[in-house]
């Protein structure tokens, strides 16, 4: 149990020197949240938003899952984005993906590993998708990657395809949807060129992202 006691006492630390810096920030932080920002991210452990964009708690209304997949049978995520979009009037929603993603790997490769498989498969339908930009010519490693940024995408347009959003939209509310990934090995946030505002743009903004990471992916391959 020492594991589990060390947390605790790593709690009550940062939890002192959070009081010490700011004090009366917890005070402040149970009276109210306000957050401007939904996160829909994956559940990988290296991925913590607040830490990564170095912002306080309370700021970033967090939905996390195997490879931040939105998809309208989900019940977890479409509450979570209720209650941000219409409850706490958030400005922004990031789908934000992380290269080296674990289920977007296991997607690509067709892995078998038990009931995860039937929630990966909306992972490989994106991979489906956009077979010809995933060809088998390429080393995994870049699939891998492409397919990590694309997933980004597709899931942020399924979160402007849900009728929360829709509905935001069409009464006015103040409200953008963007497509971003985290790089494990630099610590950097990526903005994959996704940010859409309203139902009639949202098709436009998706064909642009696509042009531009065909554009850079042209850019990156090494020269023959």
């Amino acid at each position: 149990m020492s594991e589990i006691r060390e947390l605790f006492e790593r709690n009550h630390a940062w939890a002192q020197r959070i009081e010490r810096d700011d004090p009366g920030f917890f005070h402040r932080l149970s009276r109210q949240q306000a957050p401007g920002f939904l996160w829909i991210g994956c559940s990988d452990s290296r991925v913590p938003s607040t830490q990564i964009v170095d912002i306080d708690p309370g700021s970033i209304f967090v939905h996390r899952n195997v490879s931040n997949v939105v998809v309208h049978t989900d019940f977890n995520a479409l509450s979570s984005i209720q209650f941000a979009v219409d409850a706490l009037k958030v400005r922004h929603i990031m789908v934000v993906g992380h290269y080296g993603c674990g289920g977007v790997g296991a997607a690509l490769r067709g892995d078998r590993m038990g009931l995860i498989d039937n929630w990966l498969r909306h992972v490989a339908d994106v991979a489906a998708t956009h077979r010809e930009r995933l060809d088998e010519s390429l080393p995994f490693a870049v699939r891998h990657d492409r397919l990590c940024e694309l997933n980004a995408i597709e899931q942020a347009m399924h979160v402007c395809a849900t009728n929360i959003v829709r509905d935001a939209w069409a009464r006015g509310q103040n409200l953008r949807v963007h497509a971003w990934i985290y790089g494990l090995s630099d610590g950097h946030l990526r903005d994959l060129g996704l940010d859409i505002a309203g139902l009639d743009e949202a098709e436009d903004r998706y064909r642009e992202a696509l042009a531009n990471l065909a554009v850079r992916w042209a850019e990156e391959e090494p020269a023959d």
